[in-house]
């Protein structure tokens, strides 16, 4: 499981941008290439109690830094149209995220907040809008086009994750050499998968697969994301609780800003993480491959060749 985490490390921590449109796809854009260095708390209401993080960030143009404020040895980089991840001095995984599949029309509008004070900046509030439903509330420094502050909430007009600096340097900061060749990492490519294209407005971006058999499907609908993976083998989620959602059983485990949910079928183990609200898990999980017994004789098996 810990290989499975690793893998979309990033793609939670920052908002993607693939498939969205117009002045959203503006204001991300602005801010993947600001320059700047900052601490970050993160806290998100969950249906299994409050999960909270203090992250440092560090970006120079496409180069970015994301380390945990409480452990040294876990960092993320990306750059240059891809990603990886290192523990302790050691490369996780890594690999590139190009949007390979035909963008679609933008589901978000953007609601013109004003200007706002954030940390003693000008900086400009705006408001994300899916279907007459709020989604989030940005603020966006004005000299470097930061993304400083993010509210996200459900359907019901709860709070899910605040995401704010409560430090910012706008300097350029001084970026160690990244861990890892980027390219080196997996690439996207076409693969055999039940995965619909799309899924309640999240599109299929890319997807990958290993030389194990490990596949993964990366959706985006312009502001959340996720992806679903396909392994030969169950996948185990020792800190997590079994939740009934819709007429099937999940077992599910939040961290701050990101959920995974595991389950079984008869081909193997699945797992979807993302930074989806928790009232788009069930109508998500809806689309997908239902969690199925595999029997005795495929536990067997699995459990003696993997």
């Amino acid at each position: 499981m810990r290989r499975i985490v690793a893998l979309v490390a990033l793609f939670t921590l920052v908002p993607a941008s693939a498939v969205s449109a117009g002045e959203l796809d503006e204001l991300l854009e602005r801010s993947h290439e600001a320059s700047y260095s900052a601490e970050q708390i993160i806290s998100c209401s969950t249906p299994d109690g409050v999960r909270d993080a203090v992250v440092r960030i560090a970006q120079s143009g496409q180069e970015i830094r994301v380390s945990s404020a409480a452990d040294e040895g876990v960092e993320v980089a990306s750059g240059s149209g891809g990603w990886t991840l290192s523990r302790q001095g050691g490369v996780v995984s890594s690999a590139s995220v190009d949007a390979t599949e035909e963008p679609v029309d933008p589901l978000y509008s953007v609601e013109d907040r004003g200007d706002v004070d954030f940390l003693g900046r000008e900086a400009m509030a705006y408001r994300l809008i899916r279907e007459r439903v709020i989604r989030a509330e940005l603020v966006f420094d004005n000299e470097t086009g930061a993304l400083v502050e993010a509210v996200t909430y459900s359907a019901d007009g709860s709070s899910y994750c605040l995401r704010r600096f409560v430090s910012f340097d706008d300097s350029e900061p001084n970026l160690s050499p990244a861990p890892h060749q980027l390219s080196d990492g997996l690439k996207p490519e076409k693969i055999e998968t039940s995965l619909p294209e799309s899924v309640e407005g999240f599109q299929r971006l890319d997807s990958y697969q290993d030389e194990e058999g490990f596949r993964f499907v990366y959706y985006s609908d312009g502001f959340f994301s996720f992806a679903v993976f396909e392994t030969p083998t169950k996948v185990h989620l020792a800190d997590g609780v079994d939740v009934e959602l819709g007429d099937s059983v999940y077992r599910r485990f939040f961290t701050a800003g990101q959920v995974t949910l595991v389950w079984e079928t008869r081909a193997g183990g699945m797992a979807l993480v993302g930074d989806l609200p928790p009232d788009l898990h069930e109508s998500v999980l809806a689309n997908l491959p239902q969690p199925e017994n595999p029997g005795l004789f495929r536990r067997l098996w699995r459990r003696l060749f993997g």
